[in-house]
């Protein structure tokens, strides 16, 4: 899919706004929480028309009693009860389960997707969003890492643009505004590091659940945070950017920025290089995706450059945090095996925040597992749903989940 940034519009010829409608899918996570707050702060632009949650049924209680949506989804279809009678005489639509989130996904009630829904679950109401022609803003990474082709593709066809929520995507976004005639040389996505940037394999030995979830710079869910701490969330943004922005994997690099205040930048063949910088804050890309191809004034603290002593960056170390090589090697070979990299970290997340797996073991875990499930050079949307379930029943087998 191609991105059209030739036309800048100027203020004059701005067309007046039109308040958008947000479906949000996954509202009680760090995304959809923040995307409230943006909405919150500019509701003469947004208002919510969809709001979905797995389990967290109090939040999404009260979410929806704040605003008022027309549909509501709860995933978990024991906490169903709970969510229909707290909003029972709202003129609010109480959905249940997974096949509800497609449903909810295909409706007319809405503009933009929020894909805010963590993991693999985020493939199928995106594709249905997708077939129901409407914009995706998407915060899910894992949809274009498990089949990133079959969901470009179908956008492509659709005509659907799908803009990018990634604060580092966003960046890369932002910057190729405006150079729609100077070719990409690469991208450099830009890591934090996370919170163990520099400690090697005799230290992450000891780490436990409440180390890795302490980012240093960023507000994120666990998942997430766990993510980065073993810089698999790098891995996996490599993926991402290759069908975001069409680009062979040699186009891909990874730099360790600590400051979070470079997003990430983008080299053109001329050799300039530009680069989208701020404050750490998700609320700036999400309020860009929902607003594009405005921008709208925010509250938001700014970054001062006169108290800033240094911004530093080097290469990520691949030894001792093998998870990115792991990415790395799904990216350049490509097929079902990002999918089965994703699928295989989800369950290795998860046995590791239920302290079932060391820090460590996760990785021994993904790499088995690439191992041991069938390649596809060239996979179906099926068949990519077949290999997400091999892999996680293998990688269950090994956490004895």
């Amino acid at each position: 899919m191609e991105f059209d940034f030739s036309y800048q519009f100027s203020p004059e010829e701005m067309p007046p706004p039109q308040k958008k409608r947000i479906g949000l899918f996954g509202s009680t996570g760090s995304i959809g929480k923040q995307t409230l707050d943006v909405v919150r702060s500019n509701p003469d632009l947004f208002s919510i028309s969809i709001l979905t949650a797995y389990s967290n049924h109090e939040m999404l209680i009260e979410q929806a009693l704040a605003f008022m949506p027309a549909v509501v989804v709860i995933t978990d279809t024991s906490r169903y009860k709970a969510v229909h009678e707290a909003l029972s005489g709202k003129g609010i639509k109480v959905m249940a389960g997974e096949a509800a989130l497609e449903e909810a996904a295909s409706m007319d009630c809405y503009d933009l997707m929020m894909a805010a829904i963590v993991g693999f679950a985020g493939l199928k109401p995106t594709l249905s969003a997708i077939e129901a022609g409407k914009t995706i803003a998407l915060a899910n990474k894992e949809t274009l890492v498990v089949a990133g082709d079959v969901v470009m593709k179908r956008a492509a066809e659709k005509g659907i643009s799908i803009i990018p929520v990634d604060s580092e995507h966003s960046a890369i976004f932002q910057c190729l505004v405006g150079e729609e005639n100077n070719p990409i040389e690469k991208i450099i996505l830009t890591a934090s590091g996370g919170p163990f940037v520099g400690k090697k394999p005799n230290y992450l030995v000891n780490v436990k659940r409440e180390h890795a979830i302490a980012h240093p710079n960023w507000s994120m869910g666990a998942k997430i945070s766990i993510d980065s701490s073993t810089l698999m969330n790098k891995g996996l943004e490599m993926i991402e950017a290759k069908w975001l922005f069409n680009l062979q994997p040699n186009q891909i690099e990874v730099v360790i920025h600590p400051q979070s205040i470079i997003h990430s930048m983008v080299q053109f063949q001329d050799n300039s290089i530009k680069a989208q910088m701020g404050l750490p804050d998700m609320k700036l890309p999400i309020q860009y995706a929902m607003a594009y191809p405005r921008r709208i004034k925010s509250d938001f603290p700014r970054f001062n450059f006169t108290k800033s002593h240094q911004l530093t960056f080097d290469p990520p170390d691949i030894k001792t945090f093998r998870n990115l090589g792991l990415a790395m090697t799904a990216l350049h070979k490509g097929g079902n095996l990002p999918c089965i990299l994703n699928a295989a970290n989800e369950l290795a997340v998860f046995g590791f925040l239920r302290n079932r797996l060391g820090f460590l073991d996760m990785t021994e875990v993904i790499e088995q597992t690439m191992n041991n499930t069938p390649f596809i050079a060239e996979p179906t949307l099926q068949e990519y749903l077949d290999s997400d379930g091999e892999a996680r029943n293998f990688a269950a087998s090994l956490i004895n989940l």
